[in-house]
């Protein structure tokens, strides 16, 4: 079985040369390098024997190991086949599947249907966003989202109404989980550095509104013309009556509007 320590920078760089491989940064290949805190994204994740774990982006595998040892059981979704080799070695023994496919292209209800799942993940930089967003809408039986993101993504799934962050990925956020930003990352811990702070950020799936996915697209609709009153963003899905009879003020404008008001719209489609 391989060392179950988290990899360091000398150690990833050894691998790394071994294997004649390099980040590649068309894929948002950012490898943790930093066991103190890979450790703590794992705490975060409370995982206890036996939980089953999805990773997107193992990379080298300092997380996946360490996501192993704390006894999860793990599928995870490289994209960079070019890794096979490296994982194989540094993942022999563990209880990990390593899927070398594209998890932007899974169909999330059919391969995690049952509810008992964490998504815990270094997300590549190029796909995060939408990956994390379309498995939060089409996942429910990912019942908690541990990710590591840009620090911009991670403001803007936490940002509340009103503020300048707040946005479509907000309300989808909201419309199915509870988010908060856990704790900062900072550039050094990576290989090779982003030019922008991370953030791990923690998403647990609450018992979503049957209304969410159309909230979901009254909201895009409504960001779409940001600087519209509602009135205007939304002429074309409901009339001035509908808007007020959800209690909501047609003068409004997008970033006014909480996930609920959202989901009273919703319920005048």
């Amino acid at each position: 079985m391989s060392d179950l320590r988290p990899q360091g920078r000398a150690e990833i760089k050894e691998l790394l040369a071994r294997f004649g491989l390099r980040p590649q940064r068309h894929l948002g290949q950012h490898y943790l390098a930093d066991p103190n805190i890979v450790d703590r994204v794992v705490a975060e994740a409370a995982i206890a024997p036996g939980d089953r774990i999805i990773e997107v982006g193992p990379g080298t595998g300092t997380l996946t190991k360490a996501l192993a040892a704390a006894g999860g059981s793990v599928v995870a979704f490289e994209v960079d086949r070019t890794l096979r080799p490296l994982l194989a070695e540094v993942l022999e023994g563990l209880d990990v599947l390593v899927r070398f496919e594209d998890a932007m292209a899974l169909e999330w209800a059919e391969e995690f249907p049952d509810g008992q799942w964490q998504m815990v993940a270094n997300l590549p930089y190029n796909v995060g966003t939408p990956l994390l967003l379309d498995a939060v809408r089409r996942a429910p039986g990912i019942r908690r989202f541990v990710v590591m993101v840009q620090m911009e993504v991670g403001r803007r799934l936490t940002a509340g109404p009103g503020s300048k962050q707040y946005g479509v990925p907000s309300v989808i956020a909201q419309l199915y989980t509870e988010p908060r930003l856990a704790f900062k990352v900072p550039p050094t811990v990576f290989m090779p550095p982003p030019e922008v702070d991370s953030a791990v950020v923690v998403l647990d799936r609450i018992k979503s509104d049957p209304l969410a996915e159309s909230a979901g697209r009254l909201a895009s609709a409504a960001f779409q013309q940001r600087r519209k009153m509602l009135r205007g963003s939304l002429a074309a899905m409901l009339d001035l009556d509908a808007i007020v009879a959800a209690d909501v003020s047609p003068s409004a404008r997008p970033e006014e509007l909480s996930a609920a008001d959202y989901l009273r719209l919703a319920a005048q489609l």
